[in-house]
């Protein structure tokens, strides 16, 4: 962070020199003074860490067609930094291996003249920003959801909205034992459709482990990481705050911090994913759904969770307090918002005297622009409303 701190100090095409202020403890002192008089670290190419990046990297401009042919392509990989990071002849090598390997997956097809053009699933991957193979990944389970997609619950959805990149989290199999024995009827096929066994859930909860010798086994052990993610996801939804979601599944908080931010760019990518493989109906589902994710609350509260402010634990406040639409905050005077405002505030907050006055001005303005927001949002709906009579 320091370098990068250090990159960005003074303004472009203004300043000659920039200066970086780091404040720190006089016990790591040293330590920053080291750092400060390092030598900066080279640059490397991203492509450079590993061959799956070159993969991505074609398949990206193949699927926008900035680069079909193979000479496009050859003249594509010079301009980027890795071919003046090595020897060009392995780097040739790397391109011709990895189009080999982007048409077996069948994400690109290629002619006698060694020209590429996207397929289906290719455009699918590049569109909703997945790594090869998580697209492959991908392309399976939602293949196989297509099949048997358990639409009376909730778990199948949130399960197709967790994301599959490994998070390197481990899992309390005890924990995941309760919640599946939690599950309604509808959960349980869930499990059963993803091909995980109650069974064996039963014997890794009494100390037994899950082999990773093969792809197979890798695969599996990924399904149940991923459905031990897809319970936190389901917690978040229903408004479980994110310190207890942590210490419920045993899990560091920073990692469901990440999941509950990550979650909606990964579902904006599995719609986007399904609407490329003009699977319109899971598309539309999984669009229906979204709007809870994007709002971290339950079903009633998502009119509210459009109101800037208004997340899910200040909606969740709004309405125990009578607030229940749009039009109820925004016939409200701001006033009369500010005691809610302070309801929602974290329990373990203290202020100093001396601050509350310039703390309850900060909710005071907050309390406008939830009002002004609330306003425009129902002055649409009455405009709607008038439309849909005429």
């Amino acid at each position: 962070m320091l370098r990068q701190m250090r990159g960005r100090a003074g303004r472009k095409g203004k300043d000659e020199v920039g200066e970086t202020y780091l404040c720190c403890r006089k016990d790591d002192l040293e330590q920053v003074v080291d750092l400060m008089h390092a030598e900066i670290p080279q640059i490397t190419s991203g492509l450079m860490t590993d061959r799956k990046r070159i993969q991505r990297a074609l398949l990206e401009v193949i699927a926008i067609r900035l680069a079909t042919s193979r000479d496009a392509l050859d003249e594509y990989i010079t301009k980027t930094l890795l071919s003046h990071s090595g020897p060009l002849e392995s780097l040739q090598d790397c391109v011709e291996v990895s189009l080999k390997n982007l048409t077996n997956m069948g994400f690109v097809s290629v002619d006698d003249c060694e020209n590429y053009q996207p397929t289906k699933l290719g455009r699918a991957i590049v569109a909703s920003a997945l790594d090869p193979d998580d697209g492959v990944f991908i392309h399976k389970e939602l293949e196989r959801a297509l099949q048997a997609f358990v639409m009376d619950g909730e778990m199948h959805i949130l399960y197709t909205f967790t994301p599959v990149q490994d998070s390197g989290i481990n899992i309390n199999w005890q924990v995941f034992r309760n919640e599946m024995e939690n599950m309604d009827e509808s959960g349980h096929r869930v499990l059963g459709f993803l091909g995980l066994k109650r069974a064996v859930i039963n014997r890794l909860a009494q100390g037994s482990a899950l082999k990773e010798a093969t792809a197979e086994e890798k695969e599996i052990v990924r399904v149940h990481r991923r459905f031990y993610m897809a319970f936190q996801l389901r917690d978040l939804c229903n408004e479980m705050p994110i310190h207890v979601v942590a210490r419920k599944y045993d899990v560091p908080r920073g990692a469901v911090q990440t999941l509950s931010q990550t979650c909606n760019g990964f579902a904006a990518g599995m719609i986007k994913f399904c609407e490329y493989m003009d699977w319109g109906v899971m598309s539309a589902a999984l669009d229906h759904f979204s709007d809870r994710l994007r709002a971290g609350a339950k079903a009633d509260l998502l009119a509210l969770a459009k109101i800037t402010f208004v997340k899910s634990r200040t909606a969740r406040v709004f309405w125990e307090n009578g607030f229940r639409s749009i039009a109820a905050i925004a016939n409200a005077d701001p006033n009369e918002l500010l005691p809610i405002l302070m309801q929602a505030q974290p329990s373990k907050l203290r202020i100093k005297e001396q601050e509350s006055i310039k703390y309850e001005e900060k909710l005071m303005a907050k309390a406008r622009v939830i009002s002004d927001s609330a306003n425009r949002l129902w002055r649409i709906q009455m405009q709607q409303e008038v439309y849909e009579e005429e």
